[in-house]
């Protein structure tokens, strides 16, 4: 009874993944792979071209989850994702899911949005680990 309603589907963010974005990201993190920064090198790949982090296409991700559940819930969700396809430079990226059943899980995804394609780059599961209570209920067990 005082569980509160989850719903069937999360809130979807998305994200322009340009050269700026992706060179922030490398800043940020220290990684400077030069499949992610040098348009030659990354040509002559079997990526074709620059490609983003796995790790910026996955907070986006992140971004959804928090934007439905709130901040305060993100360290009871477990992720289990496969990254499926790389994202690319000028790819427009869309993250969001749906509940899997009745229980705490959610499909999730991100997808890309490219000159010439669309398709799911990350799937896998989204589960909360402990469902969201009531604050009225929880406050009056403590």
């Amino acid at each position: 009874m005082g569980r509160v309603m989850l719903p069937s589907e999360l809130t979807e963010r998305r994200f322009h993944v340009d050269r700026a974005a992706i060179r922030r990201y490398a800043d940020v993190t220290q990684d400077y792979n030069p499949i992610h920064l040098d348009p030659e090198f990354a040509a002559k790949t079997p990526m074709g071209g620059v490609i983003a982090h796995g790790m910026l296409s996955l907070s986006l991700l992140w971004q959804s989850l928090a934007a439905t559940f709130g901040l305060e819930r993100m360290t009871g969700i477990a992720l289990e994702i496969r990254f499926l396809r790389p994202v690319r430079e000028d790819d427009w990226v869309v993250a969001g899911g749906n509940r899997a059943d009745s229980s705490n899980r959610y499909d999730v995804w991100v997808r890309a949005d490219g000159r010439d394609r669309s398709e799911t780059v990350i799937a896998g599961t989204a589960t909360l680990r402990e469902p969201p209570v009531s604050p009225a209920i929880s406050a009056s067990n403590s």
